[in-house]
């Protein structure tokens, strides 16, 4: 197992909370305009692991991985390990393998063509929040990969019966803050409204400007208050958003970081739970083209784009926003392509889709989709993923990313 993540060096500036250290968080991932809310239960003391699951993980191990060894011995090994301990370790291998068969058993995610090539970060020997929050920088510069985006997933250490892993409370590596400014204005990313008031809570100080970078934060132990962040320069990358035809695009100072890391997932592999796991595909443009920019509740860029492009908005039926829409996505594509940074047109994504189906099928394998997270939300009808039926969606189906006990949510959009 790699036990290097506490060795790696970033100027990472460490702020600690002023509360008392025993303090409960008083803010969830509640909707964006809701304010404080009752401090959420915290992760539940976690229970021995279910043998059933994890002897159905190894014989698949065994099964999909030629020269794997004796599964049965495996399996006998395992159960008493359970026996012993309430848990058992998985092989380096094993580990590798469920994060990927999680990632192809993601039923919301359009892009799982590419789900055997996910490089995975063994890092389960990091348990310190100093360590996490390194580790994951060190992940945002892989993941980056000078532009070429590589899908990565770090692990870092299980929960065992009677001790709960550490946490990362933010939902991505990266997110933009969001509050509301004292004139009634929203600065940011509505959807942040919760997590940006909690690092607030800890200390960070915030600045009026619209893609501010929020500040990392773990809960090293379930009876603490998080510690929090700043990530290093260099670790995020973000491109400056402009249009291949209208020149004052440039000036409206819109901008997205390249890796869309999720944190808040849980990575369960055989019954053993990975509640720090943070993992990251590449964009597809629609996500932040037609999502994060445009949805009326995140930054509702629509109307401005619109009033930009000199449309007409007296009457719906001008389809003002299709029109802003379309160019909205085009200026994030192009930007992102000029910037040398990865990123996927749904009409290219769609068709890798059917192709990963395809794949699947010869496999003997179903491919689990929800048809409302895999049609895109920008032109669906003219992609071929629209058009079909898919396997359904098994919530019982492992290896798989869940979510955290009392929270919405999985794999998708970001």
């Amino acid at each position: 197992m790699n036990q290097g993540g506490n060795t790696l060096v970033f100027s990472l500036i460490r702020r600690r909370a002023s509360a008392p250290a025993g303090a409960a968080c008083p803010y969830s991932a509640a909707a964006a305009d809701s304010g404080p809310v009752p401090p959420p239960a915290g992760p539940r003391e976690p229970d021995r692991v279910d043998r059933r699951r994890a002897e159905e993980f190894l014989r698949q191990f065994h099964e999909e991985t030629p020269g794997a060894g004796d599964a049965d011995a495996r399996v006998r090994r395992v159960r008493a390990e359970i026996a012993r301990t309430g848990t058992y370790e998985h092989t380096p291998e094993e580990l590798a393998f469920g994060a990927r068969v999680a990632w192809r058993n993601a039923a919301r995610c359009i892009g799982r063509l590419y789900w055997s090539s996910l490089v995975v970060r063994d890092l389960r020997g990091v348990s310190t929040a100093d360590g996490i929050a390194a580790a994951c920088a060190e992940h945002l510069r892989a993941a980056g990969n000078g532009g070429r985006i590589r899908p990565v997933l770090t692990v870092f250490a299980p929960d065992r019966p009677g001790r709960p892993a550490p946490r990362i409370v933010n939902d991505q590596l990266v997110r933009y803050a969001g509050h509301r400014a004292p004139s009634g204005r929203w600065v940011g990313d509505p959807r942040a409204a919760a997590v940006t008031a909690l690092a607030r809570e800890l200390g960070w100080k915030r600045e009026e400007e619209p893609f501010q970078v929020l500040p990392l934060m773990v809960r090293e132990r379930q009876d603490s208050r998080p510690e929090w962040y700043e990530l290093p320069d260099g670790a995020v990358r973000e491109v400056p958003l402009r249009h291949p035809e209208h020149a004052w695009f440039a000036g409206l100072g819109l901008r997205w970081y390249a890796v869309p890391a999720i944190s808040d997932m849980v990575l369960e592999i055989g019954g053993v739970r990975y509640p720090a796991a943070p993992f990251n595909g590449w964009y597809m443009g629609t996500e932040i083209g037609a999502r994060n920019l445009a949805d009326a509740d995140r930054y509702d860029l629509l109307p401005l784009v619109a009033e930009k492009l000199g449309l007409d908005r007296s009457s719906e039926r001008t389809l003002w926003r299709d029109r802003a829409l379309v160019e909205l996505n085009v200026a994030v594509l192009h930007s992102f392509q000029e910037d040398g940074v990865t990123m996927a047109d749904h009409h290219t994504e769609s068709e890798r889709f059917l192709k990963h189906i395809a794949r699947e099928r010869r496999h003997g394998r179903p491919t689990p989709a929800d048809w409302s997270w895999i049609v895109p939300p920008l032109s669906g009808a003219a992609t071929p993923v629209f058009h079909r039926y898919y396997d359904p969606v098994d919530p019982t189906l492992r290896p798989a990313f869940v979510p955290r006990q009392g929270q919405p949510g999985g794999v998708g959009g970001v």
